[in-house]
């Protein structure tokens, strides 16, 4: 036994099987995107033409492709600043429950893994104009009917708010098992010298969770370039285009209008776009949040 294991062809025997699967669904997709972006291809032909780079210039000169990558920087200001701010305050009171702390954790966790199909056709009801909840109760208060998902004003903050009502219990899972694993000793030296919850939080409690919220962050900003299928379920772009992002605007192209070497064209466009704001998001903000250790 132990000489097998000093055999390299052993470990090599081992990972072989995942570096397989890590070659053929990640790796060989990646580059077969990126040698059909430089082509003009319908996805049938057997001889896609290579056009060089004018499937780029296109897509950068497209008025629709910056409005779609608009949507997803919207996507990326509501997690981070509404969405992510609401996932510390929830985990804080959650993490400060006595009584049926198992039972809020799972109500809040419940929508991530619900279908987002199933999502977008129930918050669909919620918006409907005439007999929606969301209407209804804005009726009370004398307020007309609003038109949430057929109105460019107000279609993508909808799809925001009901994307983050998906996903929101999802990173309050995270950010509460991070403060779970704090020491009660740091908080309650920090009551008995006369702190009050507010300054233990803000003190404390903050300070210690920083590398996991930093984690979320990034997530949400990966999460945000990648968003479709809530977009696809809820208005599939509409109205007019208004609420379409770089994904959906891709399966426009790529699948609606068989323009498969423009649609991958745009897919490693989000990719780099992806990778750019990961980094810079890496090297600006998260390397302050040191690794904590107590």
């Amino acid at each position: 036994m132990n000489k097998s294991l000093r055999n390299p062809l052993v470990y090599i025997l081992f990972i072989f099987p995942a570096l397989l699967l890590f070659f053929m669904f990640f790796i060989y997709p990646i580059f077969s995107s990126i040698y059909y972006s430089f082509t003009s291809w319908n996805g049938v032909s057997a001889n896609p033409k290579f056009i060089g780079f004018s499937n780029y210039l296109k897509a950068l000169g497209d008025e629709r492709f910056w409005e779609s990558a608009k949507n997803n920087g919207w996507f990326i200001v509501f997690s981070c600043f509404i969405q992510v701010p609401l996932i510390i305050f929830f985990s804080l009171l959650i993490a400060n429950v006595k009584k049926l702390k198992g039972l809020y954790k799972t109500a809040v966790f419940l929508p991530s893994i619900m279908s987002t199909a199933v999502i977008g056709i129930l918050w669909g009801f919620i918006y409907e104009p005439n007999i929606g909840l969301l209407n209804k109760l804005l009726g009370l208060f004398g307020i007309e009917p609003l038109y949430w998902l057929s109105d460019e004003k107000y279609a993508m903050f909808s799809i925001l708010l009901t994307n983050a009502w998906q996903w929101t219990g999802f990173y309050i899972i995270m950010v509460l098992a991070a403060i779970l694993s704090i020491p009660r000793d740091l908080d309650e030296a920090a009551e008995i010298d006369g702190a009050t919850r507010l300054q233990r939080a803000l003190s404390i409690t903050l300070p210690l969770i920083k590398p996991i919220i930093s984690v979320v962050i990034m997530l949400s900003i990966a999460g945000a370039m990648k968003a479709a299928d809530i977009v696809i379920v809820m208005t599939k772009g509409g109205p007019a285009g208004s609420t379409d992002v770089l994904a959906t605007y891709m399966i426009k192209y790529a699948i609606t209008n068989f323009k498969y070497g423009y649609g991958n064209t745009i897919a490693v466009l989000i990719f780099i776009f992806t990778l750019i704001l990961t980094a810079l998001y890496q090297l600006l903000i998260a390397r302050r949040s040191e690794r904590i250790e107590y």
